[in-house]
């Protein structure tokens, strides 16, 4: 029969063990206590103000949480990428929910408009370019905007082109609608369109400023406002594919929309580094190219995105570049358009 100051003590022992090797476990596996999970999805919750509808959603999307939560973790704990992952307001999406209310693409090489097919080599070489590229620095890229749950990625790439190659040309730097396009230049324009369709409707049509046709994330009937100064472009060029030197050339005279495959939960959940991460060639998101640089974790590109300065870096990507390969990491090389005004 144990006295009570021995079994005391050896209560401790035992309480003070198995602190220990869950605390070990843990730190091994990245795996999370379940209070500690509900206590981050709850903080997680009131930071971006989400409410469920009921206690079995609530369940459900703690489930997913969890689930990015040990991928980030994982990913981070590995200690040798070149790029880092953290939560954001996408931590209770599963890839598929993000894909289908984030991207909206639209690429089919035998449905585009036929000047499309009409390719533009930039008489420079690559000894006539800056070695690196900013067009934030130089005034002409406007702060990240949100596409919300609305496939319009294609919208923000398009109206970034034009409003950087409008502010190269006159200096005035003014923000266009993505709205306008939306509505007007495709039948379902939050779910999807081709960035041609995009530049094709603008050449005819003309954009007006955002505060005159704001953005709301859902397609509306289009219509036209009146008495105001429309920035129109003379058409668009597309970049010849597979040729990433000629994609550099396009990118140092102006911002220019890409392509590229933005699947996986490392995608989703990028937050600062050089990206290098598993993809393909299927390509489901646009973003606007507005710079390239190197650090010591190799080249990048350097791309503005349209979910908001709560992912990546501020809103902002660096991809790796000069991978070796034609079509360039997540296919990136593949399909590139900017304007012409």
């Amino acid at each position: 029969m144990y006295s009570s100051g021995k079994l005391g003590r050896e209560l401790v022992f035992v309480s003070f063990f198995i602190f220990f090797w869950t605390c070990t476990s843990s730190a091994t596996s990245g795996a999370l206590s379940e209070p500690s999970i509900a206590a981050q999805h709850d903080a997680w919750m009131v930071q971006h103000g989400r409410v469920y509808p009921n206690s079995a959603e609530k369940h459900r999307r703690r489930q997913i949480f969890k689930y990015n939560l040990d991928f980030i973790q994982k990913h981070n704990n590995q200690g040798n990428k070149s790029y880092t992952l953290s939560l954001n307001h996408f931590a209770d999406l599963t890839n598929q929910e993000f894909l289908a209310s984030y991207t909206g693409a639209l690429y089919n090489p035998h449905t585009l408009p036929p000047s499309s097919n009409t390719y533009h080599n930039i008489t420079l070489t690559a000894a006539d370019i800056d070695s690196s590229v900013d067009w934030r620095k130089r005034g002409a890229v406007n702060e990240i905007k949100y596409q919300g749950q609305c496939g319009s990625c294609w919208a923000f790439s398009a109206v970034a082109t034009v409003e950087g190659i409008t502010q190269i040309k006159t200096g005035t730097l003014i923000s266009l609608s993505e709205q306008q396009l939306v509505d007007c230049a495709s039948y379902d324009g939050c779910h999807g369109q081709s960035m041609e369709r995009a530049f094709e409707y603008i050449k005819g049509n003309g954009l007006v400023r955002e505060d005159e046709y704001p953005y709301t994330g859902r397609q509306w009937t289009c219509h036209r406002v009146g008495g105001v100064d429309l920035t129109m472009i003379r058409g668009y060029q597309s970049v010849p594919p597979q040729m990433e030197e000629e994609l550099l050339k396009a990118v140092a005279n102006q911002p220019v929309s890409v392509l590229l495959e933005a699947k996986g939960q490392a995608f989703q959940f990028y937050s600062g580094g050089v990206f290098d991460g598993r993809c393909g060639t299927e390509l489901n998101h646009a973003v606007t190219a507005i710079g390239y640089d190197g650090d010591a974790n190799g080249k990048y590109w350097l791309i503005r995105n349209s979910w908001g300065k709560q992912w990546g870096e501020g809103g902002y990507m660096k991809i790796r570049r000069d991978t070796g390969t034609p079509e360039g990491l997540c296919g990136i090389n593949l399909h590139a358009t900017y304007p012409v005004v």
